[in-house]
């Protein structure tokens, strides 16, 4: 026979095994536990399960205690052929039988002379095999999850990491699956046994959290509406930070109904926008119970009544004739538009699989590729006579309802970007690692709490490259320098792809002219392979003001390439204010204050103004003296400065000679 394995070595090994015996004592219950279950049990290898106890009739205090091997006694027989004839579940029929019988034990009595536990009985033999040292960590008593284990775990829920993940995280951390001291099953059941904690109390939990965020903030807004039964049907929430935000940024407003979470199916319908660095921002949270006109009519007061400033000038949702509505009685004045990426994204499963393969693209072509309302139509009449669908209930009902949702019909309304399949794609991605069918309703807004501030600190970090970076230029064009110190860097690197992208037309040709407006249309080089795509500028004479037939500016607020190029043949060297949108710029959050409350301060000195950019306060410092507030000298030189006083130094090289842009 060869040398045994290093395994089979390590297998066999003679371990020094701790004893016990008659007499021997502790000092508490818990103590003999330990001994019996870490230190002995563990290097036999068997599990150990609490056994029977005996209390004194006069005190109540226990006198006896058992502890016995976990497979002690045997599995009655007429309970397993019941359980066996009425098992529902695989994994209950799975489960074999762990009782055998085994007389192993350890009995302790309390000594009253010694106020100690002496060991009164104790049967050593097992009648089983027992376990290998390598498989010993599997039984069920040397595996428990911690307190610390439990703070880990719910620390790692709370930013989404699954439950086998945070196994292999912990295993990581102890160097071996067989150190961590519990195996995966155990945190799965915490996870059940945690939401059976807060079975028929979550909607007091979610109430007692938002209670709790307005005594922290007071201008915290929360409102609860309950059914007949007092049950929670709808929940409306808003952060002193969203209201600030939507009083710079309610210019367009996505309202999302597509998120069904948490445990009890309620849907999750939060209202966003975008800022000024091209990011979604949180405006409000609801939980609605059901998707009917009412539940969205209260939910849009709700909102409505949260916020700072008035309702918005554009709304995007899901195609729902309840949305709808609600939108009609709430907002009247807003202009309602449907979410393209929805509609587009239901147009496979309306169309069915065989008829999507063949003219899903004919669909699509019709619909991005249409610039004018007369092209859409000529372009779907095609698509619908190709796939023989005149008589498709929902491509008619998207065909009456076009003025809502196709961009040739909607390239003059302004929506920020909100429309565009990345947008939404990323809010969908932001807002489902938050929902989840174990989700209770307090897990689901406190990990909404969470993501909202991360949210916010990447906004933050945007701000500080703001401050402290000047994007670099990749034209030598006067415009492109301009805006970078205008424009938040993200917003800005759009402006400039735009610039660049119009060093690819070749001149503005004259169409027609009147004593009011010329036509041009913006022209390629001939062997461009887009030439084919012919745009057309109409510039007014009276106003100046020039639009271009793309709709980039009027629906992204940024000047697209055709408008830039016409500009440059217009041998223009500065972007006019009329297409610098104030909300795209890095001063877009300038003019209120706002105290870390979310509260809009007013009677604090320097508050309640707009706050003016460096410029203008420079050549505010040349206007007025600061003491006496007559001009032609400044504090400094004034006659009537108090020598006491503090004294402002003025930089005679700040002066710039350029006009401040307005914003």
């Amino acid at each position: 026979m060869g040398e045994p394995s290093l395994q089979e070595t390590n297998e066999n090994a003679v371990v020094d095994e701790p004893k016990l015996q008659l007499g021997q004592e502790f000092e508490s219950i818990e103590e003999a536990y330990y001994f019996y279950n870490e230190i002995y049990a563990k290097t036999i290898g068997f599990s150990v399960r609490m056994g029977s106890t005996k209390r004194s009739k006069v005190t109540g205090e226990i006198t006896w205690k058992q502890f016995l091997c976990s497979k002690e006694g045997k599995t009655d027989e007429t309970y397993e052929n019941s359980r066996r004839q009425h098992s529902s579940t695989m994994e209950e029929r799975r489960c074999g039988i762990k009782r055998m019988g085994c007389k192993a034990r350890l009995n302790i009595v309390f000594n009253k002379a010694s106020k100690n536990w002496c060991v009164s009985d104790f049967e050593e033999a097992h009648t089983h095999e027992l376990t290998t040292p390598k498989r010993v960590h599997l039984l069920p008593s040397h595996r428990k999850l911690t307190k610390a284990k439990k703070c880990l775990m719910e620390k790692l829920s709370s930013v989404n990491v699954r439950t086998s993940q945070q196994f292999k995280i912990m295993e990581t951390v102890a160097g071996g699956i067989q150190n961590v001291g519990c195996i995966p099953r155990d945190l799965r059941n915490f996870e059940r046994d945690s939401r059976e904690e807060v079975k028929g109390h979550d909607a007091t939990m979610l109430l007692e959290f938002l209670e709790s965020e307005k005594e922290k903030k007071p201008s915290f807004y929360f409102e609860v509406d309950r059914d007949e039964e007092n049950r929670m049907n709808r929940c409306f929430w808003a952060d002193p930070t969203s209201k600030k935000a939507y009083y710079f940024f309610n210019d367009v407003v996505v309202f999302d109904t597509t998120y069904n979470t948490n445990k009890y199916r309620m849907i999750f319908a939060p209202i966003t926008g975008v800022n000024h660095h091209g990011q979604t921002i949180v405006f409000g949270c609801g939980l609605l119970s059901d998707e009917k006109t009412e539940s969205f009519i209260w939910l849009l007061e709700q909102w409505l009544k949260a916020m700072p400033s008035g309702p918005p000038k554009v709304i995007i949702t899901d195609q729902d004739p309840a949305i709808a509505k609600a939108i009609a009685q709430v907002l009247p004045l807003t202009v309602h538009r449907f979410c393209l990426w929805h509609i587009m994204f239901k147009f496979r499963d309306k169309l069915g699989p065989v008829i999507a393969q063949s003219y899903y693209g004919l669909f699509k072509a019709s619909v991005y590729n249409s610039k004018t309302k007369e092209e859409f139509e000529a372009s779907w009449k095609n698509a619908v006579q190709q796939s023989s669908q005149e008589n498709h209930a929902w491509l008619n009902t998207m065909y009456e309802l076009r003025s809502k949702w196709v961009p040739a019909f909607c390239n003059h309304i302004f929506h920020a970007g909100m429309q565009s399949s990345q947008r939404v794609e990323s809010n969908h991605s932001f807002f489902k690692s938050f929902v989840s069918v174990n989700n209770s309703l307090l897990d689901f807004a406190t990990r909404i709490k969470r993501g909202l501030r991360q949210q916010r600190h990447e906004e933050l970090i945007h701000d500080h490259v703001d401050s402290n970076e000047i994007p670099k230029t990749r034209t030598y064009y006067p415009i492109e320098k301009q805006m970078r110190e205008v424009y938040t860097k993200e917003i800005f690197l759009r402006f400039q792809d735009e610039v660049v992208k119009s060093t690819a037309y070749l001149k503005c040709e004259t169409l027609k002219e009147d004593e009011n407006e010329c036509v041009y249309n913006v022209l390629r080089a001939a062997d461009d392979e887009q030439s084919w795509k012919l745009r057309q500028i109409v510039h007014d004479k009276v106003s100046g003001f020039a639009k271009c037939s793309c709709g980039g500016f009027e629906v992204e607020g940024i000047a697209c390439r055709h408008i830039i190029f016409f500009f440059r043949s217009m041998n223009m060297v500065h972007l006019p204010i009329e297409y610098i949108l104030d909300r795209w710029t890095k001063n877009a959050k300038v003019g209120r204050v706002w105290d870390d409350d979310g509260v809009e301060v007013k009677d604090a000195k320097g508050s309640g103004k707009r706050l003016k950019s460096s410029k203008e306060i420079a050549m505010n410092r040349q206007r007025n003296c600061g003491k006496c507030g007559k001009t032609g000298h400044n504090i400094k030189t004034c006659e009537k400065h108090n020598a006491n006083g503090s004294s402002i130094q003025i930089n005679p090289t700040e002066q710039s000679n350029e006009a401040p842009l307005s914003m």
